[in-house]
């Protein structure tokens, strides 16, 4: 392929995905499809190229038919994108003869729950150990699936913690005369836009608020500058019966905010100023999770706005405490 013809391509590739994008935002599915079809075409079909390079870069499903066929579901991206598109497995499982989810360890407990998932297998290096007629990336499904508003919309909690693990000796029994929040301020670091200072959280601080951290990794030893008390976890089955303990989840984009979506917990979620596709530019609801309410960045890198409204929207909450 010439020069020119490369960067023709390569334009023509960008213009889809930014069109993409815009009609996911707007629930717009069969513009979106109408794209992903387009991609779709240029792909090489099924063969011994479908596997190559680093896993979250692949695309996996080359319009394979689905219907009546094993089909193991791959998970290669983050723990949000498989709890995001986990909803997909029972659409699928009505046309499929079996769907065997193949994803992270940390979500096989609450995987294995989901209606439409016959087995789940903990991602690994390699192969999976299961027999299947075909596979796909759990985030191509809904393409595959030409799936509407209907299968996307949330009617009701998809996700289900095993069991409710936790105990008083677990640490962790809400005051119940103070509203429980758990607190969420730093995602990955491979996009430092979505970490908030957690100085500024100190500022929802009220007498008849009680902060809980759910924060993981190194920013977590600041939940007692915030004055939270941590009740974090690697356990995600674990993590899920906590949120749902807790009044309302106030997290950054990450996986948290996700879950707790999937649970239908109350969570409020701080989003920066250039937002991941998923997420609407405007507006505080999400048809992806009803129990969400959104803030927005008004000012790239300005996170003051955002902990600001949440101050109000508390206040609110509370009803007659003033913050």
């Amino acid at each position: 392929m010439g020069i020119a013809n490369t960067i023709e391509q390569s334009v023509s590739e960008e213009t889809n995905a930014r069109d993409w994008v815009a009609a996911m935002r707007a629930g717009d599915f069969a513009r979106a499809w109408e794209i992903s079809d387009a991609d779709l075409s240029a792909l090489p079909k099924a063969g011994a190229d479908k596997h190559v390079g680093p896993r979250h870069l692949q695309r996996i499903w080359r319009g394979e038919e689905l219907r009546g066929r094993r089909v193991l579901v791959r998970c290669y991206h983050g723990l949000g994108d498989t709890i995001q598109f986990i909803r997909f497995m029972a659409p699928l499982r009505r046309m499929a003869r079996e769907v065997t989810v193949w994803c992270q360890p940390e979500l096989v407990s609450l995987v294995a729950n989901v209606h439409g998932v016959d087995r789940v297998v903990a991602l690994h290096d390699g192969t999976p150990e299961v027999e299947f007629d075909t596979d796909i990336e759990i985030m191509e499904a809904p393409h595959a699936l030409r799936a509407s508003m209907r299968e996307a919309a949330m009617p009701r909690p998809y996700l289900r913690p095993k069991t409710d693990l936790m105990t008083e000796d677990a640490g962790f029994v809400p005051r119940q005369e103070r509203l429980a929040v758990g607190l969420v301020w730093e995602g990955g670091a491979w996009d430092i836009r979505r970490a908030v200072p957690p100085a500024l959280l100190k500022e929802i601080q009220a007498p008849d608020v009680q902060l809980y951290s759910l924060q993981r990794g190194e920013a977590a030893t600041a939940a007692s500058d915030i004055g939270a008390i941590d009740i974090s976890t690697a356990n995600l089955n674990e993590l899920g019966c906590r949120m749902r303990r807790l009044d309302l989840v106030i997290s950054v984009d990450t996986m948290a905010a996700h879950l707790a979506g999937a649970l239908g917990v109350e969570a409020w979620v701080m989003l920066h100023s250039e937002c991941d596709w998923r997420w609407p530019v405007i507006g505080e609801r999400t048809y992806w999770y009803p129990s969400v309410r959104l803030f927005h960045q008004d000012v790239a890198g300005d996170w003051s706005g955002v902990v600001g409204r949440i101050r109000v929207a508390l206040q609110d909450r509370l009803g007659r405490y003033q913050l």
